[in-house]
């Protein structure tokens, strides 16, 4: 297996320094629109196996070029989700095996846009399923943490422990605190201010996706593992688009732990137009306001020695399990700031972000996972990636996951 990193921000380092640990590939190149910060992460790892190089996201021939170029068998795509469809396009030109941890964008419906889904996330993508099934290439999209992992969550639940889902509802939240600044996002406020303000979508069984109100439904969520409560809202994102492709459940919800003080600085950046991603005219000068905001705003990746608390991802069961009787269980994973930046050198949201499409490339190369087409992580078996996920180093990641009757 030969791997490219596209991105060498915060997630494509952390999954850097992730692999760096693992045997299952011979090689890895990480590459950027600014070389330089690829140079960086690879000076840093030091290991033979690691290059370096510059590339040109938003050109699907440039990703082709590259990856023909250092024989590439497989890419992570580790950028911003304006970027997924070129990489995409590059990937399947070049023969390449994909994996995402975003998907394609979605765009609001024209006259209902808080009643009915228009381009729904990741509908690009499937759009090209039996174009990547008919050629015998994997796609294998939404691999991060949310979504990703509480997308294997999910097919184990179903697999393991229910025999009637009445809901999959992917929870997250955290108490992760930046000392410092008044407002630092843990994550890309790009895509941040994307999947917050787009409105949210719901799927029920008989009606389908529909969409609501941004931060509808507000609800009080108990984290585990000292997190507590943390009010979470209807948020847009792509387990919900994943999940009822491969699973019976009947209804599927994504909801977020945003916090008071972060849903109303969405607002304002809405009411100011400041989310806007057209460009505007400023000094004779053409910008777009959201890259602005995200200009003016910490990198994420340097914020995690700044950084303490935890960050919870799992999805939340109810329905019948395998006796037949009501069942409520929150299965979930979290990752601890301290520990993350002690022994990789990453924050806790991005390192946990990066962990899980690590995971997969190695069961894609032990072949325990495989297929063809466009597929999410519920089209494979959830208990050789959860085994590997939890099992002690150097065998596993000796990163355990957890399982809460609710």
């Amino acid at each position: 297996m030969r791997i490219l990193i596209l991105g060498a921000g915060g997630v494509g380092t952390a999954a850097a320094r992730i692999a760096v640990r693992r045997d299952f590939y011979e090689a890895l190149v990480i590459a950027d629109y600014a070389a330089a910060r690829a140079r960086a992460i690879v000076d840093e790892l030091g290991d033979d196996r690691f290059t370096a190089a510059e590339v040109d996201a938003s050109s699907a021939d440039s990703v082709a070029a590259l990856i023909r170029e250092h024989g590439i068998t497989h890419v992570l795509n580790a950028v911003d989700p304006r970027f997924v469809m070129p990489i995409f396009d590059g990937c399947f030109a070049a023969g390449a095996t994909y994996l995402d941890m975003a998907m394609s964008l979605s765009s609001r419906h024209p006259e209902r846009p808080y009643e009915l889904p228009g381009v729904k996330l990741g509908d690009e993508q499937f759009a090209q399923d039996d174009r990547w099934r008919d050629a015998g290439r994997l796609a294998l999209v939404g691999i991060g943490v949310e979504p990703g992992l509480s997308d294997v969550f999910a097919r184990y639940a179903e697999d393991e422990l229910f025999d009637e889902i009445d809901e999959l509802g992917v929870r997250d939240g955290a108490n992760l605190v930046v000392a410092g600044y008044d407002f630092a996002p843990s994550f890309s406020i790009w895509t941040t201010i994307e999947e917050c303000l787009n409105p949210p979508v719901v799927y029920e069984e008989g009606r389908g996706w529909f969409t609501t109100e941004p931060f509808s439904e507000p609800e009080v969520f108990d984290f585990p593992d000292g997190i507590g409560p943390v009010e979470c809202v209807n948020v847009e994102h792509e387990e919900v688009l994943l999940m009822p492709r491969w699973t019976k459940a009947k209804r599927v919800t994504f909801k977020y732990g945003l916090g008071d003080e972060f849903i109303e600085v969405l607002k304002v950046l809405n009411k100011l137009g400041l989310d806007r991603t057209d460009k505007v005219k400023v000094g004779g000068v053409e910008v777009s306001p959201r890259d602005v905001v995200a200009a003016c705003l910490p990198d994420p990746a340097t914020i995690g020695d700044r950084m303490t608390g935890k960050t919870c991802a799992g999805v939340w069961v109810t329905g019948k399990g395998k006796d037949g009787r009501p069942r409520s269980t929150y299965l979930y994973h979290v990752a601890d700031n301290e520990h993350t930046m002690r022994e990789y050198g990453s924050q806790a949201v991005v390192w946990q972000t990066a962990l899980n499409p690590v995971i997969a490339l190695e069961l894609l190369a032990a072949g325990a996972w495989g297929g063809a087409g466009v597929l999410g992580p519920e089209a494979f078996d959830a208990k050789p990636f959860l085994d590997l996920l939890a099992a002690p180093a150097p065998a596993g990641y000796d990163s355990p996951w957890g399982m809460r009757e609710q």
